[in-house]
């Protein structure tokens, strides 16, 4: 690329290039599902593939991560998202699990997006670092997802 200003602009990374190719195959498929059912049964499987597919504190996480939405907001839709388990209401992403490994990352984070209701004053919290999944920490997402949702 060229230089500007004494600084090279390097482009996305293979990380970011990789979720953009899985975001486009993610739509081919929804594309190609028949009954809403069907669609929301699939994407439900390749989410919990996704998870399976993993490293162990990653998976561990993303699987109990998976349990407390589902269960916390049961109007949330599993769906793959750029790669990533994800949650939606209305086939938009309301929060979704990065795993460290996927970006190279020190550590997996539970993210939210602008349709999240998290708002609390000025400013507050749209994402969230995970090293490791507790009973508190379970507690804290479902009354995340269930005040994200409302």
């Amino acid at each position: 690329m060229s230089r500007t200003g004494g600084s090279t602009h390097e482009g996305f990374t293979a990380e970011e290039r990789a979720a953009m190719k899985d975001h486009a195959q993610e739509l081919k498929t929804a594309a190609r599902r028949s009954s809403r059912a069907d669609k929301a049964a699939e994407a439900e499987r390749e989410v919990l593939a996704k998870i399976a597919e993993m490293q162990d504190s990653d998976r561990i996480m993303a699987e109990r991560v998976h349990a407390v939405i589902t269960a916390a907001a049961p109007v949330l839709a599993p769906k793959l998202w750029y790669g990533m388990p994800s949650y939606a209401l209305d086939g938009k992403v309301v929060c979704f699990f990065q795993s460290a490994e996927k970006f190279k990352a020190r550590y997996a984070t539970l993210g939210f997006s602008d349709l999240a209701k998290l708002d609390e004053g000025a400013m507050w919290a749209a994402g969230f670092a995970l090293t490791e999944v507790t009973a508190e920490v379970e507690e804290r997402i479902a009354a995340l997802v269930k005040q994200a949702v409302s």
